[in-house]
This record gives structure tokens, sequence and C-alpha cells, in this order.
């Protein structure tokens, strides 16, 4: 319906993994990166703590972005830019990708007819603007749509749907040009007021810095909600964040904690035990994982485990030397499977010649809702 004030914009609303994201394409936003992004916010309805003027969640695993190009690529069927809503200040963080948001790219492209559908499997393959990487969604296709009901279940997610596989193998080293950016399989920090601090980072779909929980003073198996109350810990973390940032060349500390501030993630990781879902009390059981982490994003613990988060720690654990290839038994290869608060994930990890040819995690999507979004004309002409 036309408003002389307002201009309405064609939107998705598509659940991802354990995210949830604005679906936009490329074509129905303004071409200036300023204007752009002032339509995104207003779509959003950020800076707010509630969002509540938009279509944000007010939670970072509902204010999230994918915008959606044909690819004039020959190795790629789509273009995706994946952005990161900040709530409370105006900004968007285009630093990284998601995974759990990656798997609801392959359903939008073929339910919007920029791929077509074959069945029983449609694979999309997909170029992340972010990371300037391609990889590869596995879809399943039934009646020429993307299969939504199905039997597989993945934690943090009520329900079972459509397993969607997602091979990020092709991400390896994206951000920074290698696996392990400094060249050290491990590397000692000093984080001020804390001391030396002994960590592993790795890149692969998103850069991470992953340390001990027991040398923060931490089990492993921590609730989001008692992490996040710690303000000392959560500047402590933060520190180690930004640290890391400036040591596999991504930003300088400053700028890391000003704009840069979705990667690198920094994750706290500890031996198997058992605990039980922070989202349904399900027990996790120490013989069904290898080890427990708990992953930062945005700043706060995520409430279960992100899905860029779960190729890098898979690829982490078996790349020899880091703090997890020795915490899961320094074995190559295989199935890593990760205690997080919600539950469990698993990454398929294979690596042929000490090259990393496989990292598969399993995820399902559904669209949510379609229509259009209103957001003022002003905006288009103002600041940000």
């Amino acid at each position: 319906m036309y408003n002389p004030e307002m201009e309405h914009i064609p939107c998705v609303i598509m659940r991802g993994g354990t995210s949830k994201a604005v679906f936009l394409l490329e074509n129905d936003l303004p071409t200036d990166p300023q204007a752009r992004d002032r339509v995104i916010l207003s779509i959003f309805g950020s800076p707010d703590n509630r969002q509540i003027d938009g279509l944000g969640g007010a939670d970072p695993l509902t204010s999230k972005l994918a915008i959606i190009a044909r690819s004039s690529r020959p190795d790629a069927d789509v273009d995706y830019t994946f952005g990161q809503v900040d709530i409370r200040t105006p900004f968007v963080d285009y630093s990284s990708n998601c995974g759990n948001i990656s798997s609801a790219v392959g359903p939008f492209a073929i339910t919007q007819g920029l791929v077509r559908a074959e069945e029983p499997v449609t694979v999309v393959r997909i170029y992340n603007t972010n990371t300037d990487s391609v990889f590869q969604a596995e879809v399943p296709v039934i009646d020429g749509k993307p299969k939504v009901l199905g039997d597989y279940k993945i934690h943090g997610v009520p329900g079972t749907g459509a397993r969607i596989g997602l091979n990020l193998a092709g991400t390896v080293g994206a951000k920074t040009g290698a696996l392990l950016p400094t060249g050290n399989p491990v590397d000692t920090i000093h984080v001020e007021g804390f001391g030396p601090l002994t960590v592993s980072m790795v890149d692969a779909a998103s850069p991470m810095v992953f340390v001990r929980a027991a040398d923060l003073g931490l089990t492993g198996t921590e609730a989001p909600a008692q992490v996040d109350s710690r303000p000392e810990l959560l500047e402590l973390l933060e520190n180690i964040r930004c640290i890391a940032a400036e040591r596999m060349g991504i930003a300088d500390r400053a700028t890391a904690r000003e704009r840069v501030r979705a990667v690198p993630m920094v994750a706290f990781v500890a031996p198997p035990q058992p605990y039980r879902s922070h989202i349904d009390g399900t027990p996790v059981i120490p013989e069904e994982i290898d080890f427990v982490a708990r992953d930062m994003f945005m700043q706060i613990m995520h409430k279960t485990y992100s899905g860029t988060a779960t190729v890098c720690t898979g690829c982490a654990a078996v790349t020899p030397g880091t703090l997890l290839y020795d915490l899961r038994g320094r074995r190559d290869s295989g199935l890593v499977r990760i205690g997080h608060p919600g539950g469990i994930i698993e990454c398929d990890t294979t690596v042929q010649d000490g090259k990393i040819t496989r990292a598969v995690f399993g995820r399902t999507a559904r669209r949510i809702m379609e229509g259009y979004v209103y957001v003022p004309r002003a905006i288009l002409k103002s600041n940000i």
C-alpha cells in the first residue's frame, strides 16, 4: 500500500539454525553504503534496547541480516553478505559471516528463483562477501521447493526439520590468509591486569581465539547468565578478543573494540563433563562429546554455539598442537562433538595431505514470513 512518507521494501524473515535474520535482495536496497545502512537500521529498529520500532528481536541472535544477489562469479550461484545489526548503537558489522544464517541462504535462493531446484538435493554454491570465500549448501528439495519437515534435530530449536548440510572447508584462512594466522598452534598473550595466557588462534569460517576455561577460573559448563552477569569477566574476555584481533592481523585493539566487534570470537573450552542443557534441561553425557565449549558472541555468551564457530572449532580440533587438538586426544579428522550451553553440535572434518578438505555441520532452516517492511523515506537523506 502506497504511503508518501514511507518506502516499502520486500523482505523475508527466516530462521537459520539457532538464529533468525531478515533477508533482503541487494537490488531492493540503496547502492550508497551509508544510505543502505540507514535503511537497515530502520528496518531493525536500531539503536534501541528493545528494537520496538523494527523487526529486530532485541537479541544478537535475532538482530541479523542477509543481503542476497544473483552471483556473476563462475564458481557461485548467489552472493551473500551477512550483517550483524547492533542493538544499542547505529552500527552494522560486516566483518564476519554467520554459519547459522548461512544455512538459510540456500533455501531462500531456491524459493526466490535464483537457483534452479533439483530433487532430491540441490547444491547451492554461495559466495560470502564478508570472508571472500565460496561454500556449498546441500538443500533437500521436494516438489521443486526446499524441504522443511524432517527428523533432524538441532539443540536450541524446538522440534525437528529437514537437514541442510553446509561444507565450509573453503573458508579456511579466508579472513587472515591462514588457518593459523600467527603460524603457531598455540601462543602466549599478555592481558593487562591478568597476566600471561596460553591461547590458540584459528581462522576457519570465522576467526576465533580459544582459551582453557580453567585458566580463567571457569569450569566450561557455565550458563550464559552466569557469564553475562559478571562485568569483570566480560571485560577480561573482551580484552582477550581485542589482543587476539591485533595478533591475528584483523584490527588493532582500539578498532576491534569499537568497530570490529564480531571477530575474532572467544571460546573457553574444557574436558568432557556432565551438565544439563540450559535451554530445555536435557542431560549432556560426557561420552557423547569430545569437549565442552562456550562461545562469546558480540560481547555476551552465545546461547547455543554459532555455526561458523562450530566449523572453526572443528578445524582447530584436528590441527596438531592446538589446545583443542590436545583436549580431544590428538586425533586427525573425524566427527568433532562439541558440548555447548544448549546441547551438542557436531562438525564432520576430513584432512588430506595436511589440508582440511571437508568441514560440514548440519542445520535446519525455514521461511517464517514474507512481505514488505516500511521505512521512512526521510532517512535516505539523513545522516546516521
